[in-house]
């Protein structure tokens, strides 16, 4: 335990998580890695229910860390296209380590019993649960 005045070591997957946390977070990172540079339109069509105000919001914040680049070209409208950036894609094993768990998971909650380990059997496993 810290004593009194004495710095408290911080967790130094804290930074990232955070950069991740907050609602519709994770959900841009994916359909972004997807997909590509995609511009603001064809991202808020490809997140259903989100408002324009929480997709701002949120890309706002995911590029304050460096995870997204915006472009900006002012033509009418203005085209404004997002990018992963080389410190998002330094994550995309990170995320599809986490994915392939929650895969897994939701396989076991719906009943689907031992859970496929990865590869072509996490994809058809994933594709049960959409159906389901």
């Amino acid at each position: 335990m810290a004593k009194r005045g004495e710095a408290v070591p911080l967790c130094p997957m804290d930074g990232i998580l955070r950069a991740l946390m907050g609602p519709w977070t994770s959900y841009i990172v994916w359909v972004l890695r997807s997909n590509g540079p995609t511009r603001f339109g064809a991202l808020k069509r490809r997140l259903p229910g989100i408002s324009a105000k929480v997709l701002t919001e949120r890309l706002r914040h995911l590029e304050a860390a460096g995870l997204l680049d915006r472009s900006y070209k002012p033509t009418i409208p203005p085209e404004v296209t997002y990018a992963p950036t080389a410190r998002a894609a330094e994550l995309y094993p990170v995320l599809d380590a986490l994915s392939a768990v929650a895969i897994r998971w939701a396989a076991q909650d719906v009943g689907y019993g031992p859970a496929p380990q990865g590869g072509e059997a996490a994809d058809d496993a994933m594709r049960e649960v959409e159906a389901a």
